[in-house]
């Protein structure tokens, strides 16, 4: 009865209802992802999704079945989604004349107009990421700038791990929400 009570309360937007829900099945996503993938990157990827779509979704849960089976349920499916764009990025149709062309590929060293490019990007993604909320701009600095594991950046924030694990999934549909309307 207790999980229905928190279910209601994240339909409501209750963010502590999120964090139940998330403290309580994030092992038992994780561990079945972990096991399906023999991967504990793209099980860590694959929960951290489950539980964004899950979270997104959270008003159409039916409660005839139990929560876990709905999340899990979801995790299959984000983890055939990225099968599919794993398969279809192995392998490109090439005709005979294609072929040949592959054959006469060009140096991919960066020229000085490719690091001015990068340069400018570069300073454009800081200027985005300086328009995020400060805790969402420490956890993309701590991840991406200095390359910390989700553990270190718990510790670093002395927060829980799944808390810094949402905040940074969190943090990163921001900043893409805020490219796109660049």
């Amino acid at each position: 009865m207790e999980i229905k009570k928190i279910i209601e309360k994240a339909i409501n937007g209750d963010q502590v209802a999120f964090t139940s829900l998330l403290d309580m099945y994030w092992n038992e996503v994780y561990g079945f992802m972990l096991k399906r993938t023999e991967n504990e990157t793209d099980a860590e990827d694959i929960t951290i999704e489950t539980f964004s779509k899950a979270f997104d979704k959270i008003a159409s849960y039916n409660s005839e079945f139990q929560f876990n089976t709905w999340l899990i349920a979801i995790a299959k499916n984000v983890h055939i989604d990225m099968l599919r764009k794993k398969k279809s990025t192995l392998f490109v149709d090439m005709n005979d004349e294609e072929d040949h062309q592959a054959y006469n590929v060009a140096d991919t060293t960066p020229s000085a107009e490719d690091k001015l490019i990068t340069e400018q990007n570069l300073s454009r993604l800081l200027a985005y990421i300086k328009e995020l909320k400060p805790h969402y701009q420490e956890v993309i600095q701590l991840r991406y700038f200095q390359e910390l594991s989700y553990q270190e950046i718990a510790e670093h924030l002395d927060e829980p791990l799944n808390n810094v694990k949402i905040k940074l999934l969190r943090a990163k549909k921001l900043l893409a929400e805020i490219i796109l309307k660049r």
